[in-house]
């Protein structure tokens, strides 16, 4: 039987597109919201481009740029997008199951990461002993060298995460248009 965490790795793609559909119907937002929202989502779209752009999965381990903040700028960059895009739909419901999916669909699928990076690097261990998991530290790890690559933002597709933004922005404000009175 397959464990947790590879189940979720399996259903958190179908399963984010079941949210998002409830995320449009129960989402309520205003003006203000979805400014206030975009503008953190913003933040989240950049440190994700920023991430891409330094990491070469499987094949290094990247400790630069982002890296050298948190181990996975990729999620907390997807954290700073939701959390700009739970603002913009201002509704508790949406936040109470995004968070849950967070809890018990992402946070094993990072586990599983960190274990297969553990297996994959040998420096895997030291970097986590100097780089936190989520929230950044205020100054950079000094161990790891590199620099961004457009090469390889485009090769990951990470310009997908700002077509997502865009599209859901545009759901939000054709919501408050033509759904709100």
């Amino acid at each position: 039987m397959p464990s947790w965490s590879k189940i979720a790795r399996r259903i958190r793609v179908p399963l984010g597109f079941v949210f998002a559909v409830l995320y449009v119907w129960l989402a309520r937002p205003t003006k203000f919201s979805i400014l206030v929202g975009a503008i953190i989502a913003l933040v989240g779209l950049v440190i994700r481009a920023l991430a891409s752009g330094h990491v070469q999965k499987n094949e290094v381990l990247a400790t630069s740029g982002p890296y050298a903040y948190t181990r996975n700028p990729l999620y907390l960059g997807s954290i700073v997008m939701a959390g700009g895009f739970l603002i913009a739909a201002r509704n508790w419901w949406i936040a109470l199951i995004a968070f849950i999916i967070f809890f018990v669909i992402y946070l094993p699928v990072i586990r599983s990461e960190e274990a297969f990076l553990s297996s994959r690097f040998p420096e895997y261990d030291e970097y986590t002993r100097n780089v936190p998991r989520f929230f950044p530290r205020i100054r950079p790890n000094q161990s790891g060298t590199g620099s961004f690559s457009w090469h390889l933002y485009w090769k990951h597709r990470e310009y997908n995460a700002a077509l997502g933004v865009l599209g859901m922005t545009a759901v939000l404000v054709i919501k408050l248009i033509w759904f709100t009175k």
